[in-house]
């Protein structure tokens, strides 16, 4: 595995990472990409900050506009970009809180879909009841 694989593996990097690095390695703003893929902003956005994914049809579209393989952007590993060389070092707590963070983030914005699902379904319940 090279560096720039380890770099966005899911280890040390979320999905929405590996889009925004591709992204601005394709010198695109949120708002460009939402136009070239068909989507809303709010959707590129909710890609980025790990809160949804694309359906497969708009992840290999994205793949395609993006140059960079659809296993890349799900598991770091294949066809990407290269990790940044300007990384600063970071020792290994520091390292290692900053990762502590990106799963935490990754698992609220799964909690926080599944209550939205759960919030849904409630709601249909209440007027199915009606």
């Amino acid at each position: 595995m090279d560096d720039a694989d380890a770099y966005f593996s899911n280890e040390n990097a979320t999905f929405g990472d590996r889009v925004a690095a591709a992204r601005e390695t394709q010198g695109l703003s949120q708002e460009e990409l939402a136009h070239k893929l068909g989507v809303k902003l709010k959707t590129v956005r909710g890609w980025e900050d790990d809160i949804s994914e694309p359906r497969a049809n708009k992840l290999v579209t994205l793949a395609g506009v993006l140059n960079v393989s659809m296993r890349w952007l799900l598991t770091g590993v294949g066809e990407g970009v290269d990790a940044p060389e300007d990384e600063v070092a970071l020792s290994g707590d520091v390292r290692e809180v900053l990762l502590e963070m990106r799963r935490t983030k990754a698992e609220f914005a799964r909690l926080t879909d599944h209550l939205g699902r759960l919030e849904k379904r409630l709601g249909k319940l209440l007027r199915a009841g009606e």
